[in-house]
């Protein structure tokens, strides 16, 4: 059976390293300032809670950054709205490296199809320091149900209800154009994550669910739930045997990727040392197990191409969400 997602042991030192910043644990104010950088505790801001795939990913950043770096970068837990409360919270922070955080693109990408204008986060209000790496989604379903491809959902003469991890996400976005392109009749059922989403559909209150792959993964390999497709550009390492959703059909291709933020306008000699300790954690054995055991595909390159990466998909999204009429901001 698969790893869990992190071990007793990282989660513990991530435990630590939070309680720490709530002691009072001084921040660091180095960079620009003629002092080394860091001089001090750095905190990491993360717009999920605890034990979700943004939090676990954090952490383990964080864990490699205090390794490289010799201070500690402890991850504030800020959910809510899709990571947009913590990356207020980051925007208006110092620019001076005490204030970090690992951003998910579909805050930037999507979520802005979803939402009034003045409730759009841009991109264009931080600093992007490097990627980090990509999650997949995944449609799946209950087992129970025999269905195994998209065809299958297309022949039920039904309305069949797929739940997503919330209003403005890639889960809402990937399933929502697969039942639109396909012309399936359906149904949203939003919910705060992927954990409540997944229990939804192992208890059957839902047929289809469209989940990252890290947390859909351990039941598919248990034979509780079944693949019927990914959306990334190709078929994913991670799951082999299971086709893309252009393969059948389908033209739809959305995926979540991370990457590391600070303010606006945070010193370059700040954003080249914590860049350096990435990279420096990324060839570590403890970091490549770690994206191995959650399912994650390195997306290891510059800010300049998370940029734009972010803004090539924000309007490849636009453009498909007005082509096929749908509105993600209505939960049903």
């Amino acid at each position: 059976m698969r790893k869990q997602t992190l071990s007793l042991v990282a989660i513990a030192s991530g435990a630590a390293i939070a309680l720490s910043a709530c002691g009072g644990v001084a921040t660091s104010t180095g960079g620009g300032d003629g002092e080394e950088y860091p001089s001090g505790s750095v905190e990491m801001y993360v717009g999920a809670s605890a034990g979700g795939s943004s939090d676990l990913i954090s952490r383990a950043v964080s864990t490699g950054l205090s390794e490289e770096l010799g201070e500690q970068f402890p991850v504030i837990n800020r959910e809510g709205a899709n990571g947009a409360l913590a990356a207020s919270e980051v925007k208006s922070a110092d620019n001076d490296g005490s204030v970090i955080s690992i951003q998910n693109a579909s805050l930037f990408a999507i979520t802005p199809l979803a939402v009034a204008e003045d409730e759009v986060t841009s991109i264009d209000d931080f600093d992007v320091v490097g990627g980090v790496s990509r999650d997949d989604y995944v449609l799946v379903t209950n087992s129970d149900n025999g269905w195994t491809s998209i065809d299958d959902l297309k022949k039920e003469d039904r309305r069949i209800t797929y739940g997503t991890t919330g209003v403005g996400t890639g889960a809402q976005l990937s399933c929502a154009l697969t039942y639109e392109v396909g012309e399936i009749q359906s149904e949203a059922v939003p919910f705060d994550g992927g954990a409540p989403a997944l229990t939804a559909l192992l208890g059957n209150q839902v047929d289809t669910a469209c989940l990252q792959t890290g947390e859909a993964i351990e039941n598919i390999e248990n034979g509780k739930l079944t693949a019927l497709s990914v959306y990334a550009p190709e078929r994913i390492d991670f799951l082999p045997d299971v086709p893309t959703a252009s393969e059948q059909g389908t033209d739809v291709e959305v995926y979540q990727y991370r990457f590391m933020t600070t303010p606006k306008d945070t010193p370059q000699d700040v954003k080249d040392t914590i860049w350096d300790a990435m990279q420096a954690t990324f060839e570590t054995e403890d970091y490549q197990a770690f994206n191995e055991q959650n399912s994650l595909t390195p997306l290891e390159v510059s800010g300049d191409e998370i940029v734009e990466m972010l803004k090539s998909d924000q309007e490849r999204y636009a453009s498909l969400v007005e082509e096929y009429d749908i509105d993600l901001g209505d939960a049903s």
